[in-house]
């Protein structure tokens, strides 16, 4: 079967289109029925599957809400694979309070494929017990029916395969109806995806800085959608800084610089400050390494920080390492090249490219009157064409010149003392808000 047109990788349910493909390969007798053509559909899916046992599934779904709330994390494969065997292991090698069980729709009535629940949550007493024995048991039981019945697994390997389901219940859920109404829809919801190779990586891209965990007490918020305003924090008094903060607005677009001679004069402790003061703000640390990067990341990242700075004069080994140890922790890295003669050249010089680069007017720069360096921006996103990385600049930036340098190229506006040496910090915030997007939150758009 050469022609893959109209097939599905992944077996599901058959559409009216793919129907009419099969019908036509039986018609010109490349196979004895509809059933055989999907058959071979299907085999050539798991001849193609990264496992050597064959298909090889996994689905989750969360489904519910309250103290009965199910979430159901899934595997479905062949009896032959690793699917097979860690469903045969889950029979034989018991654990005192995750005892697998197999799954019935009544007493002496398992679904095909044969399903084994795994509970998450440690079953201490018989009412526990009772809750995973009872509508547990039979919502992922009659779910995995169900999901034969509608398409979703092919009928063709119902024999062939088996599904491991991993069950919470938590123990304070009473309402056993909807035990059973949110299980039976997360297992099924569960197949399908598993089934459809959901999620798609495109929709992985897209969501993954846009989601909010629901579980979740606090942001980790990401730079995904410039332009921001970064808040440069450099006045040394904590308490000066602290009133700042409290007369920021929120806003997803604002980020918050712990400035050097902040650090300088309290040390690192003071990211934890700013983060006391406003806890789901994106922080960068303004450290200015010049030696040791891995260590100065290091002592950020268990201050909380979201992001680092290590000065474009330090050797390229230092920043290398800065930059490696920055991905490593998972938080963003930025090389301030204030006072590097060629930016580009030094970027090309590095092993790994930061995350961010900032085009720097230092103050005592600014007060002779240099002008902005902003036409290195455009010869920055030249080279390096087929790279993300974010460009800030910084250096007696205003509300009328932030545009300009939007125009020129910026991500990122870095605003010091227009802003923290103001005698309302709110209205001057303000005052560069239209230059932003909105909040993320009025974005988001509920489909699951």
């Amino acid at each position: 079967m050469s022609d893959d047109k109209g097939l599905l990788r992944t077996p599901g349910r058959i559409t009216r289109e793919q129907m009419n493909f099969l019908e036509e390969l039986v018609e010109q007798g490349r196979f004895g029925s509809v059933s055989e053509a999907v058959r071979a559909a299907i085999d050539r899916f798991n001849f193609r599957s990264s496992s050597p046992g064959g298909a090889y599934m996994i689905g989750e779904a969360l489904v519910g809400e309250g103290d009965e709330v199910a979430h159901v994390d899934l595997l479905i494969g062949d009896k032959s694979g690793p699917v097979g065997l860690a469903f045969a292991n889950s029979l034989t090698q018991l654990s005192a309070g995750h005892t697998p069980l197999l799954a019935v729709i009544r007493p002496n009535l398992p679904p095909k494929p044969h399903t084994v629940i795994v509970p998450k949550v440690t079953v201490k007493n018989l009412e526990d017990a009772g809750k995973i024995f009872g509508p547990a048991q039979s919502a992922v039981a009659k779910a995995v029916a169900d999901a034969v019945e509608d398409g979703i697994i092919p009928l063709e390997v119902v024999d062939d395969w088996v599904v491991i389901a991993s069950v919470f219940v938590h123990p304070k859920a009473k309402d056993e109806r909807r035990i059973y109404q949110y299980n039976y829809s997360a297992t099924k919801l569960s197949l399908s995806r598993a089934l459809e190779s959901y999620p798609p990586l495109d929709k992985i891209m897209y969501d993954k800085d846009r989601a909010r965990h629901p579980l979740m007490g606090f942001r980790a918020p990401r730079l995904w959608r410039p332009p921001y305003l970064q808040v440069a924090l450099d006045n040394p008094n904590i308490d000066s800084i602290l009133r700042v903060v409290s007369g920021i607005p929120n806003n997803d677009n604002i980020i918050l610089e712990a400035g050097t001679p902040l650090i300088k004069r309290y040390g690192v402790g003071v990211i934890r400050k700013i983060r006391e003061a406003s806890k789901d703000s994106f922080i960068i640390a303004d450290l200015k390494t010049m030696d040791v990067g891995k260590v100065e990341v290091d002592m950020a990242f268990d201050e909380t920080a979201n992001a680092v700075c290590c000065a474009g004069a330090a050797s390229s080994a230092t920043i290398d390492d800065f930059v490696y140890e920055a991905r490593r922790m998972g938080v963003y890295s930025f090389l301030d090249v204030m006072q590097v003669d060629d930016p580009v050249a030094k970027l090309k010089g590095l092993k790994r490219l930061p995350d961010g680069v900032i085009i720097h007017r230092a103050i005592d720069v600014e007060q002779r009157g240099v002008e902005y360096g902003w036409s290195v921006i455009p010869k920055i996103r030249e080279v390096f064409t087929d790279k993300r990385l974010l460009i800030s600049v910084a250096g007696g930036i205003r509300p009328n010149t932030a545009q300009i340098a939007l125009d020129a190229g910026a991500d990122i506006l870095i605003v010091g003392r227009y802003i923290t040496q103001s005698r309302d910090v709110e209205r001057s915030v303000r005052a560069f808000l239209p230059l932003l997007q909105g909040d993320i939150d009025l974005f988001r758009v509920h489909v699951e």
